[in-house]
């Protein structure tokens, strides 16, 4: 339909119902966005030109604005998206019609139908668009992540668990498990093998091991001459590892392969909802730890690994990102004389928080069992054990969140 139609009403529309089932354009991504795939029935019914851009109605009652500049950078032909790669091939900067994206001059002509806009620019280009993913992404409303919201946990909050064999078997309890993680920072898988690599085996069909100075995967027993507190059999206060890199690892994955010595309790704490509690009941404790950088120092005979970062990281809404508490390899703690007091008043709040049980998660991990989380959120330590009592034996590793999220949204798609 070209402009000049645009007031042709309802019977045209309804003529294009029956034409619901064609195939969506091919708009270089793998998403869904067309009715019957997860998007929403509304279809296109008209479009108003203005000076500097279109304007979409839909059928639910969605207008959406969208500047000619942003149609023109967003066409998805074999031009200016790679038809392989699905990459942008288009240079905005070596567009000759750039200039009269101002005016009213650079597109020529469009048309439209319920399920697609066409549009013709001066230099003669043609871009084609599924309505469907123009009304997903309608400039101004928020475009669905196919991802989970973190939600901090209520007060004594029990993990969600998915079987091993459903991991395995399955997309469904895969897809579980990963939104459980994602959502909570913490979740259990049950009943696996007691083999050993298993955890590697896990973490390589979602994404390649993050490797540290610790290797690709670790062994966490009791160990002549331990390089770390988790090597010893001494119980381990509430931590994040690693907060000494400047990109701590994400997730870790912890697979217990023996577990008969007294004692070793694993526990878990949500540090996202002690920041906010923090938060709530000591807003000045909550800005120093937020705002004050501190030194976390990793050593041995091979590494020397260092950053200066808060302890509460934010984002740019004020929400927080990312927990380091490790108070083993918390530096020197090196801030001006005036500051001293007011930091350690603040950790000693947040410390006396993370202790609450109410805020906790205790458990003992059985053999063939694993317990992933978030290790840039969800605080995790052990009771001590005897080693003299039997064995003890975990398996870990660590996934890069991108790697985890990807996952996930390739089992949604």
């Amino acid at each position: 339909m070209s402009s000049a139609l645009l007031s042709s009403g309802g019977a045209f529309n309804d003529a294009l119902t029956a034409r619901q089932g064609q195939t969506p354009i091919d708009m270089a991504e793998l998403r869904r966005y067309r009715q019957g795939s997860g998007a929403p029935a509304a279809t296109l019914e008209s479009v108003t030109r203005q000076a500097r851009r279109l304007t979409l109605h839909w059928s639910d009652g969605r207008t959406g604005q969208f500047p000619m500049m942003w149609l023109r950078d967003h066409c998805a032909c074999d031009q200016c998206r790679h038809p392989l790669t699905r990459e942008r091939l288009y240079k905005l900067l070596d567009d000759p019609l750039w200039e009269r994206f101002d005016g009213d001059d650079a597109l020529a002509s469009f048309e439209f139908d319920a399920n697609a806009l066409t549009l013709t620019w001066q230099d003669g280009h043609v871009s084609r668009f599924d309505a469907g993913w123009l009304y997903q992404r309608c400039p101004g409303q928020e475009l669905a992540t196919l991802l989970p919201t973190p939600t901090p946990w209520p007060t004594h909050f029990t993990p969600s668990h998915v079987s091993h064999a459903d991991f395995v078997d399955g997309s469904d309890g895969r897809s579980r498990w990963a939104n459980a993680l994602l959502r909570d920072g913490l979740v259990m898988l049950d009943q696996g093998p007691c083999e050993l690599e298993e955890v590697s085996r896990i973490a390589e069909s979602i994404g390649p091991m993050r490797s540290t100075n610790f290797g690709g995967r670790f062994d966490v027993r009791s160990v002549p001459n331990p390089n770390n507190a988790a090597y010893t059999a001494i119980g381990l206060e509430l931590h994040t590892d690693l907060p000494n890199w400047r990109q701590p690892p994400d997730i870790q994955l912890l697979y217990c392969l023996e577990n008969d010595a007294e004692g070793g309790e694993s526990s878990f704490a949500d540090g996202f909802a002690a920041a906010e509690t923090l938060r709530a009941e000591n807003p000045e404790a909550f800005r120093v730890l937020s705002e004050t950088p501190i030194d976390f120092r990793f050593q041995d005979d091979g590494h020397d690994i260092a950053v200066r970062e808060p302890v509460i990281d934010l984002d740019g809404e004020g929400r927080p990102r990312e927990i380091r508490f490790n108070n083993w390899i918390r530096d020197t703690l090196s801030l001006p004389s005036d500051q001293i007091e007011a930091w350690y008043d603040a950790y000693r709040a947040l410390w006396q928080i993370l202790r609450r049980p109410e805020g906790r998660v205790e458990l003992t991990l059985e053999p063939g069992q694993m317990v992933a989380f978030d290790n840039r959120r969800v605080l995790h330590g052990r009771n001590a054990f005897d080693p003299n009592t039997g064995k003890r034996h975990l398996q870990g590793t660590y996934l890069d969140l991108d790697m985890l999220q990807s996952h996930l949204r390739v089992l949604s798609r």
